[in-house]
């Protein structure tokens, strides 16, 4: 995963990164296809937004404290917070103008 636009979330990091703003973040695993398909969608969503909105990425098999906190159980989940607060989340691969128009009304 590198990219400019795309920041790694931890277990350690995750509260701060996604506290204030609107964040949108991808639970995935290197193993899943679709999560390997989201990625390219989340890159083009982040440059397209630019700072309007940050983009994270958890490792759910390096970073299961988050994962479980959120109830993840199928991947790619992503899920839109603004100001550190859930506004929607999505299960499965998510074409771009979903995720524009999600967050453009948070």
């Amino acid at each position: 995963m590198a990219s400019d636009a795309l920041i790694t979330l931890t277990d350690a990091n995750f509260d701060e990164q996604v506290a204030s703003g609107v964040t949108l973040v991808d639970f995935w695993a290197p193993w899943c296809g679709p999560c390997l398909m989201q990625t390219p969608i989340l890159e083009s969503v982040g440059q397209q937004l630019g700072d309007r909105v940050k983009i994270g990425k958890v490792n759910v098999d390096e970073n299961m404290q988050v994962a479980v906190r959120f109830g993840i159980r199928s991947i790619p989940t992503l899920i839109l917070f603004k100001d550190g607060r859930v506004v929607q989340q999505f299960v499965g691969v998510q074409p771009e103008h979903v995720l524009i128009s999600a967050i453009e009304s948070a």
